[in-house]
């Protein structure tokens, strides 16, 4: 069992949640609940939980002000949230889980599941990666829309974190993605490429190939054929798919 703390501050989300937990994520122990900021942070450091869920917005306090007042962040953080897309998309380039309430029976079995996932495999992680997070969070949070530039990268081995624009090519690799760096650098990601997809600036990035998303900036050239083939200027050749021609080519003004 992993012991868990709820910290929000409707009593009714709090009570909901807990439900779920127990009917279906029986490894899950709901230990303690708070509903505002201090408190949480009193019971974060005398329960010392596995896990926490977590609501962003509350009064006097909101759950990026409590993570920074908590000097060793050793738990998994799960994000509940009613904000906006644009919100969530700065929680998922920090590489944090959420789950949008009303919270979906489905998504919370997931996000269990990937903790677990996380757990068995031994993933390595540290407080220090996890200040990092909750830091660039704040950070994308308060720039102008469209406008986040700093990604949290998790990875077999921890988080890792990068300036958007020095990613110049993602290539599946089953449920991983291999990323290289404008300084010829390449790490592997524990996500898939869909994953993303769905998060990378759609002006910088383009899904060239179901296993290829490139960076538009660090296209050297393009190579006629059926779909014809990129060159990027880290040396590196991706194929164009038939059916991503058109729109590759009208991108590109060609």
């Amino acid at each position: 069992m992993y012991k868990a703390i709820i910290i929000d501050d409707e009593p009714k989300g709090r009570l909901a949640l807990r439900q779920k937990l127990t009917d279906y994520c029986p490894s899950i122990e709901v230990i303690a609940e708070a509903d505002n900021g201090p408190e949480g942070i009193f019971l974060i450091e005398h329960h010392k939980p596995k896990i926490i869920f977590l609501d962003i917005e509350m009064p006097r306090m909101n759950g990026f002000d409590m993570l920074s007042e908590i000097e060793e962040k050793s738990f998994h953080i799960i994000f509940t949230t009613a904000y906006d897309q644009y919100a969530i998309k700065a929680i998922r380039f920090a590489a944090f889980d959420y789950l949008l309430k009303p919270v979906d029976i489905d998504e919370l079995k997931a996000a269990v599941e990937k903790f677990e996932a996380r757990e068995n495999a031994q993933v390595k992680s540290s407080a220090e990666a996890t200040a990092k997070q909750v830091e660039l969070l704040k950070q994308n949070m308060q720039q102008p829309r469209k406008q986040l530039h700093k990604l949290a990268i998790p990875t077999l081995d921890g988080l890792f974190f990068y300036d958007v624009t020095d990613v110049v090519q993602l290539e599946a690799n089953s449920n991983y993605t291999n990323i290289y760096f404008q300084n010829k650098t390449k790490i592997t990601a524990s996500k898939t490429l869909k994953e993303f997809e769905e998060i990378l600036p759609e002006d910088i990035f383009f899904r060239a190939h179901h296993s290829h998303i490139i960076n538009l900036n660090y296209i050297k050239r393009y190579i006629k054929g059926d779909g014809g083939q990129i060159e990027l200027q880290n040396g590196n050749y991706v194929d164009v798919s038939r059916r991503k021609k058109d729109e590759f080519l009208k991108i590109i003004g060609y």
